[in-house]
């Protein structure tokens, strides 16, 4: 099992905010994930306008510049009128963000992150880590180099509970190994494998329910910069 999933990239809803949006110092930039692994395709509206159409889920749309300012966001099973998201976000000037639709569809909600995509130092990499997967309990997560042993190792971060998200990890460049256990145990739930990461890349890696729900749990990557 391949659990890292690239995401779904919608490239061409940027255009439709390319124009009358103001002066570059009064936007904001978001993205939204689908991350409620038993709804359907949905569509997503942001000002009542039609952002993205049909997105599976662990689909994402790519940032979004829009006005820095209070800001409606809906989500809605593809081709029906009913919102089963519709929150309004406050948006601040020169500020990027991740907004999950996350939880079971029973309890679907908005998940508000705050990117921070200034550049890494020199030789480093931002990594982000997001506990989305519903049916998981609090997890610990291991950051290692390749094939590591973790069985006597300490968790980079422990006790992750669902919809909780981590600081930004600086690390070298260089190829790591993510891997996530429930709290207290070393039973690895999600291994990423070996990834390779760049100088001057920032990711953000969201852990996430099986399709429909439950394990097998996998992870998403998103690429924030580079």
């Amino acid at each position: 099992m391949k659990p890292v999933h690239t995401l779904l990239l919608l490239a061409a809803l940027v255009a439709l905010f390319a124009t009358g949006c103001g002066d570059d110092k009064t936007q904001a930039r978001l993205r939204i994930v689908h991350d409620s692994p038993d709804a359907p395709n949905v569509d997503v509206l942001v000002n009542g306008k039609t952002v993205a159409t049909n997105v599976a889920y662990k689909g994402a749309s790519d940032y979004l510049t829009l006005p820095a300012a209070a800001t409606e966001i809906e989500v809605r099973p593809t081709g029906t009128t009913t919102d089963v998201i519709d929150a309004k976000v406050t948006l601040s000037k020169n500020t990027d963000y991740t907004v999950l639709a996350t939880n079971l569809v029973a309890s679907i909600e908005p998940l508000v992150l705050t990117d921070d995509n200034a550049a890494p130092a020199s030789g480093k990499v931002k990594v982000r880590l997001v506990h989305g997967a519903p049916s998981a309990p609090p997890v610990d997560i291991y950051v290692t180099a390749p094939g590591a042993d973790i069985t006597a190792a300490t968790p980079t971060l422990t006790n992750v509970p669902f919809k909780a998200a981590s600081a930004y990890l600086a690390v070298d460049a260089g190829s790591y190994q993510i891997r996530v256990t429930p709290t207290g145990t070393k039973t690895v739930v999600i291994d990423s494998g070996s990834v390779a990461l760049t100088a001057g890349q920032i990711r953000t890696v969201i852990a996430v329910d099986n399709v429909g729900g439950g394990a097998p749990f996998g992870a998403i990557v998103s690429k924030d910069l580079n």
